[in-house]
């Protein structure tokens, strides 16, 4: 594909094009990572997810990127300005949502691109597919404000570095070192 045709109309036709992709590559590349993955997740935790994120992405933004799109930053999104909830309080249905501004070659915003990634706390699982959805909104403060609209438990959860401070300040006894 030559590198400045952009085959995507808009933000919308590209997330169901990415959809689509993920939808059929998900699960196999679980199975075919499976020991991997597994053994990341009981050496690192979470950061397994990382690892698959990662196996999942990666081709998709080259993909991209060769058909003229700049992403900002990569798929799935940045970590620390994620936020997660989940669904139960044992930690097996929860969901992270992060997010990547799209331009096309010379800087013309498309959109944004919203990863939500469902997973468990309690053991290396994705309960089902990653979703990819569409905002027309490109800076971060319209992005905030619409993902909260869309889903109430994005509004109150805290971003990734929030969370992670709290967690550590709780390992410290609570002190503010």
């Amino acid at each position: 594909m030559h590198p400045t045709a952009v085959p995507y109309p808009d933000i919308h036709a590209l997330a169901d094009r990415l959809q689509s992709t993920i939808d059929t590559r998900w699960k196999a590349l679980l199975e075919e990572h499976a020991d991997r993955l597994a053994d990341a997740y009981a050496r690192g935790g979470d950061l397994a997810y990382g690892s698959y994120l990662g196996l999942l992405f990666r081709p998709l933004n080259r993909e991209l990127k060769r058909s003229g799109l700049r992403l900002i930053p990569d798929l799935p999104g940045n970590m620390e300005r994620s936020r997660e909830w989940g669904s139960d309080a044992a930690g097996t249905d929860q969901q992270r949502w992060m997010w990547s501004r799209v331009e096309r070659g010379q800087g013309e915003p498309l959109g944004t691109l919203v990863t939500v990634v469902y997973h468990d706390h309690t053991r290396f699982r994705l309960p089902r597919a990653p979703r990819v959805l569409a905002l027309e909104a490109t800076d971060d403060a319209a992005v905030i404000r619409a993902l909260s609209q869309r889903h109430h438990e994005f509004e109150t959860a805290p971003e990734f570095t929030v969370e992670v401070a709290a967690y550590l300040r709780s390992q410290q006894g609570g002190s503010a070192h």
